[in-house]
C-alpha cells in the first residue's frame, strides 16, 4: 500500500455526507471531553488524521535517534567550552544553570524534533528540547480519531497503528528519577507538572496529571511561586515533591526567579530530580543547528552522524559579519544572505510560537533589506537554508456547524524523543509557512498505516 492510496480512500469516505455528519459529532464531543481546546477553539479542527507509511517511520526514527546521539555529544562538549556556549548563544546566567549538573547523563529525556517529510527530503527544521509539548493532546487525539465513524470504516480496509506518549513520559521521568537517586526509590515519587499560571496548555497538564494519578503516582500542577524549599524538600502547600516534570521554560522563569526562587534552590542543592533540566537549553537554542552544520565542529561525531547531519539538517549560521563556508565555497555571511533571499529564513536563536521570524521567498528586496538589519541588530539571530516542505490537502471544519473543505496544509511532522529514543508523534498543520498552533495551526493524530 502507499500512503496516497489511503488518503485518496479517506477522501472518497468523505463524499458519504451522514457518514462525515456522525464523524463530526463525535469529534466534536471527544474534543470537548478530552479538553482538546487551546485558546478556545478546536486543537484538531480536521476530519483526518496524518498518514504515514511503516517505512517512512522506520526511516523517521532512524535519523532522528542518529540525530539525538548527535545533539547529546554537543552537550557533553559545551558544558565544558566556553567557544561552544558562546556559538550556542548561551547567556551568562544560562552558563549558571546549565552548570548544574542534574544527577542523570540525558541533556532532554523528553523532546521533539520538528520536520518535513517531503517527496524526495526528510529535514529537520528545529528542535524542541526544553519543554516539548503535545505529548497528552496527541494520545488523546488519537483515542477520539479511532472513534470517528470515517475512520472506522477506512481502517476495515487500511488498519492503522497508532502512537502514545504518556506512558513513555512517565517512564522517562521515572528513569531519570532512579538514576538520580542512584538507586530505586523506597516509595512511589511525589510527581509536580510546573509552569506558569493561566497558559493556555493547562488543558494538558490536566490530561498529564490524571494519567500520573491513574497510574498510581501522586500528581499536582502549580506554578513556582507556589513553591517552597526548606533545605531538604520542595513543597507545594503540604506535599513534597520528587520529580518536578518542568513545562516551564527558562526564558519565562528568569524574570521571576528571584521572587521565586525555591525551584532553582531546591534543583541546585540537588533535593529534586528536575525533567527536563535546565541543561535542555543547551540543545534547544536553535543555534545547535549551526553547530550540527559548521565544519568547524565536524570532529565532534562519527561518520554515521555526519551522514545523517548532511541528509536532514539545514545548513545554518549564527547571523553575524563574519566569513563561512556554504557548500564548499568560502562565503561573506550577509552579503551572500542579502543576495540569496529565495533560499534562506532568518530566525531568532531563542523564541518560539514563529516570533520575529523572516521568510526570505515571501519578501520584497526592501523587506529583505531591513530582516537583515534587525537581524544584525538584535545579534543573536540564524540564517538557514530553505528545506523542502510537505504539504497535502486536508478535511477543515471551518464553523462549529460542521461546515468544512478541503484545504492545502502544510505538513510538520513531530517525532518524540524519550531518552533518546523515538517513541510517538503528532503532526502539525498549518495554512501558513509556520506550522506552530501559537500562530494559528492545529495538529492531528499520525497514524501508521499497516503494522510496526
Amino acid at each position: 500500500m502507499t500512503r496516497k492510496e489511503a488518503v485518496e480512500y479517506y477522501h472518497q469516505l468523505l463524499e458519504d455526507a451522514d457518514l462525515v455528519s456522525e464523524s463530526v459529532d463525535v469529534l466534536d464531543r471527544g474534543l470537548e471531553s478530552a479538553r482538546l481546546i487551546f485558546g478556545g477553539r478546536r486543537l484538531t479542527p480536521y476530519l483526518r488524521p496524518h498518514f504515514i507509511t511503516a517505512d517512512e517511520w522506520a526511516m523517521a526514527r532512524r535519523a532522528c535517534e542518529t540525530i539525538w546521539s548527535a545533539l547529546q555529544k554537543v552537550k557533553e562538549a559545551a558544558v565544558e567550552s566556553d567557544e561552544l556556549l558562546d556559538e550556542l548563544g548561551i547567556t551568562e546566567i544560562e552558563r549558571e544553570l546549565v552548570k548544574i549538573d542534574p544527577g542523570y547523563r540525558q541533556v532532554s529525556p523528553t523532546a521533539r524534533l520538528d520536520s518535513f517529510l517531503g517527496e524526495s527530503a526528510y529535514s529537520f527544521v528545529e528542535l524542541n528540547g526544553e519543554s516539548p509539548a503535545g505529548i497528552a493532546y496527541s494520545d488523546s487525539a488519537s483515542n477520539i480519531f479511532l472513534d470517528l465513524p470515517i475512520m472506522k470504516r477506512f481502517t476495515e480496509r487500511y488498519p492503522v497503528s497508532k502512537l502514545e506518549g504518556r506512558a513513555k513520559l512517565l517512564q522517562v521521568l521515572l528513569d531519570c528519577h532512579t538514576e538520580y537517586l542512584g538507586r530505586q526509590p523506597d516509595e512511589k515519587p511525589v510527581i509536580a507538572i510546573v509552569d506558569l499560571k493561566g497558559l493556555p496548555t493547562q488543558q494538558e497538564f490536566e490530561l498529564f496529571r490524571d494519567f500520573f494519578e491513574y497510574s498510581g503516582y501522586s500528581a499536582v500542577i502549580c506554578s513556582p511561586e507556589e513553591l517552597e524549599f526548606d533545605g531538604e524538600k520542595l513543597w507545594y502547600g503540604g506535599v513534597a515533591i520528587d520529580i518536578v516534570y518542568k513545562r516551564l521554560l527558562v526564558n519565562e522563569y528568569l524574570p521571576i526567579m528571584d521572587k521565586a526562587p525555591a525551584l532553582l534552590d531546591a534543583y541546585r542543592a540537588g533535593a529534586v530530580c528536575m525533567v527536563n533540566s535546565f541543561r535542555g537549553k543547551l540543545v534547544h537554542k536553535k543555534a545547535i543547528f549551526a553547530v550540527l552544520t559548521n565544519e568547524r565542529y565536524a570532529s565532534l561525531f562519527n561518520e554515521a552522524e555526519l551522514a545523517a547531519i548532511a541528509d536532514h539538517i539545514p545548513w545554518t549560521r549564527r547571523f553575524r559579519n563574519e566569513n563561512t563556508i556554504n557548500a564548499g565555497t568560502e562565503i561573506d555571511l550577509v552579503e551572500w544572505t542579502r543576495s540569496n533571499s529565495s533560499k534562506l529564513v532568518l530566525k531568532p536563536n531563542d523564541d518560539y510560537g514563529g516570533h520575529g521570524i523572516y521568510i526570505g521567498w515571501s519578501l520584497s528586496e526592501s523587506e529583505w533589506d531591513e530582516a537583515i538589519a534587525v537581524a544584525l541588530a538584535n545579534g543573536d539571530y540564524l540564517v538557514q537554508e530553505k528545506v523542502q516542505t510537505a504539504k497535502e490537502h486536508f478535511p477543515m471544519l471551518f464553523d462549529e456547524h460542521g461546515k468544512w473543505g478541503m484545504v492545502e496544509q502544510l505538513v510538520d511532522l513531530d517525532p518524540l524523543l524519550f531518552n533518546g529514543v523515538v517513541g510517538s508523534a503528532f503532526t502539525r498543520l498549518s495554512s501558513s509557512e509556520l506550522a506552530n498552533v501559537s500562530s494559528g495551526g492545529g495538529m492531528v493524530p499520525t497514524f501508521i498505516l499497516g503494522d510496526v
